[in-house]
């Protein structure tokens, strides 16, 4: 999709919107078919434009016979979860300021299993990164930080027994601001864990920034441009504000239309641990507050426990959810 996306016209630009957008999942499929063909459909083998639908929700090409459905190769292919509750998902995921954990995910969505809220919120990460993206360049500030909250008994910024270890590298703008930016998990705060992070997303020659940490030093040795400011951690981070700022801000920084534009709409990469959904236990037998039955496959509580009645058939994969 070449067009720039507008808020209020091609994605929801508040929750009203989003409530009246994406009601049922019929509504989100065609949202999805509208990102992943805008001019109408294309077979992914042969490119013809001519295609039957068939009941089960899929498209079968005229010309080459292939089959494919509008959740085929994303994230939302092959799950059991209402389409309804991934939209949702992602509403929360890229709206909320400070992030969303699986734990307030399934509480907020009454999700039947934690697992099943972890996975979902692990797609969702994984698609926000870009095969291939280039790396940062020119000048670069770098520190490292434990993320998931501070332990008692443990003095030191980098005292072992914390949660875990990410250094994070962020691009310094001229003659303000901050560009780009890579976080990833560290072993530890050694030379080479740091060497190995500023290789996977440092380009050589940079002007690298960080604070008077020792390891730094053999880290950026005959690679970068060392510019160490001693004393720019503890109490007098704002020597390195642009890094310093990423933890937090980070967490509330992705938006909708990057989580469901035709670029990040694509699977988990091949590597991605990511665990199928598991069904919950709120399936077969369960019943909605109207006493009616729930649906016999995967979990539609998040749905039925607002008084929705599933309705029989399957689009893309999930089962559908009937309206208001």
């Amino acid at each position: 999709m070449a067009r720039s996306l507008l808020a209020g016209a091609h994605y929801p630009r508040s929750l009203g919107e989003f409530q009246a957008w994406f009601s049922t999942d019929a509504d989100c499929l065609d949202y999805l078919e509208w990102l992943r063909w805008p001019e109408g459909f294309v077979c992914p083998r042969c490119a013809h434009a001519k295609a039957w639908g068939l009941a089960d929700g899929r498209y079968e090409c005229h010309e080459c016979g292939e089959r494919t459905s509008v959740t085929a190769g994303t994230i939302f292919d092959r799950t059991r979860t209402p389409l309804t509750v991934w939209f949702t998902a992602c509403w929360q995921f890229a709206s909320q300021k400070d992030g969303i954990s699986a734990l307030s995910l399934k509480r907020s969505l009454e999700i039947g299993s934690y697992q099943t809220a972890w996975a979902m919120l692990h797609r969702l990460r994984c698609v926000l990164v870009r095969p291939g993206r280039e790396r940062l360049h020119g000048a670069v500030e770098v520190d490292e930080t434990y993320i998931g909250g501070d332990e008692p008994g443990l003095a030191g910024g980098r005292a072992k027994g914390k949660k875990v270890l990410v250094g994070v590298a962020v691009e310094r703008l001229e003659p303000k601001g901050f560009g780009r930016c890579r976080m990833a998990p560290l072993a530890d705060a050694s030379g080479d864990s740091l060497r190995a992070l500023l290789l996977d997303n440092v380009d050589e020659g940079s002007r690298v920034i960080t604070d008077g940490w020792q390891s730094y030093r053999p880290a950026t040795r005959d690679l970068y441009v060392h510019q160490p400011l001693v004393g720019a951690s503890g109490a007098d981070a704002s020597k390195l504000p642009d890094v310093h700022s990423q933890p937090k801000a980070l967490r509330g920084s992705h938006r909708w239309r990057v989580l469901l534009s035709p670029a990040r709409a694509g699977r988990c990469s091949p590597t991605c641990p990511t665990p199928r959904p598991a069904p919950s236990s709120r399936c077969a037998g369960a019943r909605t507050r109207r006493g009616r039955p729930a649906a016999r496959r995967g979990c539609p509580a998040p749905r039925c426990v607002r008084g929705r009645a599933p309705r029989r058939g399957r689009r893309g994969g999930s089962w559908t959810a009937g309206g208001r």
